[in-house]
């Protein structure tokens, strides 16, 4: 594969920094900025605006509505977008659900739920883990039993990512008890306004809230918003955390980070030495440097095999590693930049709660809430444990 970009694609790539420049609006780039928390509606302005340029679904081929952009164009696209101080959208729509409705659908499925994930009319969240039943999906006991032409879904699901702001979940549920339990799980799509959903906050170590756990009773679910056969959630999972595991967008902002890891090294000092000029420091730079660098490779690479519509393979697993432990490090490196002055925690700053200076530079109360939430990325999407013992099955045959 072709690791160089033409002329034309770095035109491209300008001409949606620009764009992105000018239609970002100011006060959602200063909350990403600022690291301040995000609410629904700054969520929903933003991706109705790339939805409204066509830009929402960057992963779909043209003939189902995405902008039929190349593999570099994919990537380049991710840089400026994120360069230019955009947030990351809530993806399940267009990154999960979306791909397996087009994989696994029905005409009239499609039809209802793939123009408004186009639109950011509707907003997705995913339904998978439990309280039980975390990085082992086969555990999960929520259950749904078929009455009619519904299914009747009892149970909990936890750690959903921004199903506060979402309208609907795709989840895994258990419609059959049997000896191999993989082969018990159904995909249904759930309607979170439906009678019998609460969803409760869970409020993480970095003050904000991402995450909910959601009680499902006797919740009406129907048939007609099963995925697949009935039996055949396995299946439809393993298809979508492949897409889930890509971690392309996550390069991009990794990028982002050393951009900002670099302005901190040029204003910050020991020793009556601007940490620019410290060789040391700058060493510890370097080596993220290249190792950014390096998952910028695999990341192109995963998205032209994606691209000639080859599976995800055990490299995603490998990529998801690799993006998160840079992005662990980098948050690492700014707090040893920050020294004493990153060192506070003050989650009101986080959420736009306090009218309180911070001590030292600005923007370094966001040090400590931003490597908690990094910490957290090594478990997000299947635990570093987790991907290791997927490597070890397909790749080395363990």
């Amino acid at each position: 594969m072709d690791m160089t970009f033409t002329a034309e694609e770095f035109q491209f790539q300008q001409k949606v920094a620009d764009w992105t420049k000018e239609n970002l609006p100011a006060d959602i780039k200063e909350k990403v900025d600022r690291g301040l928390e995000l609410h629904r509606d700054d969520f929903e302005r933003w991706m109705r605006i790339l939805s409204r340029q066509g830009w929402i679904a960057t992963n779909w081929d043209s003939k189902d509505g995405g902008p039929g952009w190349s593999v570099a164009e994919k990537f380049l696209a991710d840089e400026a977008i994120f360069t230019e101080g955009a947030p990351r959208v809530v993806h399940f729509g267009t990154r999960m659900v979306g791909p397996v409705l087009l994989a696994f659908g029905t005409d009239e499925q499609k039809a209802k739920y793939i123009p408004k994930i186009l639109s950011s009319e509707e907003i997705w969240c995913q339904g998978y883990s439990e309280p039980q039943a975390g990085s082992d999906l086969a555990q999960l006991q929520c259950s749904a039993v078929l009455d009619g032409d519904h299914y009747v879904v009892n149970g909990t699901k936890i750690w959903t990512s921004y199903a506060h702001c979402a309208d609907r979940m795709f989840a895994l549920v258990r419609t059959a008890k049997s000896a191999k339990k993989q082969e018990g799980i159904t995909c249904l799509l759930i309607d979170l306004k439906a009678p019998g959903v609460e969803i409760r906050p869970i409020i993480t170590l970095d003050g904000k809230h991402h995450f909910n756990q959601e009680f499902l009773t006797n919740v009406r679910v129907p048939v007609s918003d099963r995925v697949g056969a009935e039996g055949e959630g396995w299946k439809v999972a393993k298809f979508l955390l492949g897409h889930e595991r890509s971690n392309a967008s996550y390069v991009s902002i990794n990028k982002r980070n050393l951009k900002k890891l670099k302005e901190i090294a040029s204003d910050q000092r020991a020793d009556g030495q601007r940490l620019a000029d410290n060789p040391d420091f700058m060493t510890k730079i370097a080596n993220l440097e290249i190792e950014i660098t390096t998952t910028t490779t695999m990341a192109m690479r995963q998205l032209a095999s994606a691209a000639a519509d080859k599976p995800v393979g055990a490299e995603a697993s490998i990529l998801k590693i690799r993006v998160m432990d840079a992005l662990k490090s980098c948050h690492e490196l700014m707090m040893e930049a920050g020294a004493y002055y990153a060192m506070p925690w003050e989650t009101s700053h986080i959420r736009a709660e306090s009218n309180l200076d911070w001590v030292g530079p600005s923007y370094m109360y966001r040090m400590t809430p931003d490597y908690f939430e990094s910490r957290a990325m090594s478990i997000a999407g299947g635990s570093h444990e987790i991907q290791k013992d997927i490597l070890a099955k397909r790749s080395l045959g363990l």
